[in-house]
């Protein structure tokens, strides 16, 4: 009998653009799965696969892309604790997804994880406004403003406490996890800036690098931990997405048919 499959798809900024190459050529493989859960943008490409919204799509809109288009920068910082907001990041993919969704309404069941700042703990969303969801996601502690979404007050990024959300396909009922992990390793700054966005970015990677590293060795309920390789590639930068892309797809080309042999087809 066949085994239900569930995608993982981790945080990495620009580097989730490897995302869209591997359901790509996981499309074209004539694979598709039956839950899909992210964080970061893990968590908006994989709402909007979930969505309908094809991966040549997602492809051509971001190569279009600029980081203006992204992001706003926030006239009260320190009484929001963010320098920017996502207003930006909102409308770009709400033209994406073409409308407001509430979870329930998604073709493939699909969760996403943020992290509860008031209790410091991994929270997983899957139920209300899907935008809302995947930005409170993806939510930078200090660079964006926490999010209120789903009756908590505080919500940042996912990756702080859950990089990989493989826990939550095991909740939803995945029997075969596939975990797509875009950042992996701990990249080696080569000229630290000292100033206090980069020192408070670099932080975050240092401590979900060491917490993902701990969990990949673990390899609770997964099948296959996936990692494109995509080098020194900066995941705060826009400049080489086609790269992250075309790895992504090299990857799922790659690993079709061994997801299919995991799955029973």
């Amino acid at each position: 009998m066949k085994k239900t499959l569930g995608f993982a798809l981790g945080a990495g900024g620009s580097r989730g653009i490897a995302h869209i190459g591997f359901l790509q050529a996981i499309d074209e493989a004539g694979i598709r799965p039956d839950y899909v859960t992210g964080c970061s943008m893990g968590a908006i490409v994989g709402a909007l696969y979930s969505a309908g919204i094809s991966p040549a799509a997602m492809k051509e809109r971001v190569l279009s892309l600029k980081m203006g288009d992204l992001t706003a920068i926030n006239l009260s910082p320190f009484r929001m604790n963010g320098l920017m907001t996502m207003k930006k990041a909102r409308k770009v993919v709400l033209e994406l997804m073409g409308e407001e969704k509430e979870f329930d309404a998604l073709q493939i069941p699909f969760a996403c994880v943020a992290t509860d700042l008031v209790e410091g703990k991994p929270v997983m969303l899957n139920s209300g406004n899907v935008i809302d969801a995947v930005l409170a996601s993806a939510s930078i502690p200090g660079v964006f403003t926490p999010a209120v979404f789903g009756g908590y007050p505080l919500l940042i990024d996912g990756c702080i406490t859950e990089r990989v959300p493989t826990r939550e396909l095991n909740k939803m009922g995945a029997e075969v996890i596939i975990a797509v992990d875009v950042l992996g390793d701990l990249i080696m700054e080569r000229e630290p800036t000292g100033r206090l966005v980069n020192t408070v970015l670099r932080v975050i990677d240092i401590m979900d690098t060491r917490a993902t590293r701990q969990k990949r060795l673990m390899r609770e309920h997964v099948a296959l931990w996936l990692d494109p390789k995509l080098g020194d590639m900066d995941q705060y930068a826009l400049k080489d997405v086609e790269f992250a892309y075309n790895k992504g797809y090299e990857l799922g080309k790659k690993k079709a048919n061994k997801i299919r042999q995991l799955v029973g087809e």
